[in-house]
């Protein structure tokens, strides 16, 4: 990245991105029946969790000093890097209690 506001204008698309991910894994949770959706909603709220301490570091780092941004990316691409293991984690068991719940139905 060769600026801070391109870096800035990249996270705010990845994690608009990331939010629809996490949207469409709630609706999927919705689904399913409430045995699936009470026991994955938690899971849903760490990631929104997750989604709001990457979105504040980008605020932050929006904040600082030309001087002081390189430093404050390093944070927010560790968030962001703890934020993208959740979700796509989140998404392998979520899609496979998906498949189970639907298998019992069939």
């Amino acid at each position: 990245m060769d600026s801070k506001d391109e870096f800035v204008r990249m996270m705010h698309s990845k994690l608009d991105q990331w939010n629809n991910k996490i949207d469409a894994l709630a609706s999927k949770i919705d689904q399913t029946g409430d045995q699936v959706s009470t026991e994955y909603h938690q899971q849903i709220k760490v990631l929104h969790n997750k989604h709001d301490e990457v979105h504040k570091k980008l605020k932050d780092l929006e904040q600082s000093s030309e001087g002081a941004w390189e430093d404050m990316k390093v944070g927010v691409e560790i968030a962001w890097e703890d934020m993208n293991i959740g979700i796509d984690a989140a998404w392998d068991v979520i899609g496979e209690a998906i498949n189970s719940a639907k298998s019992r139905f069939k």
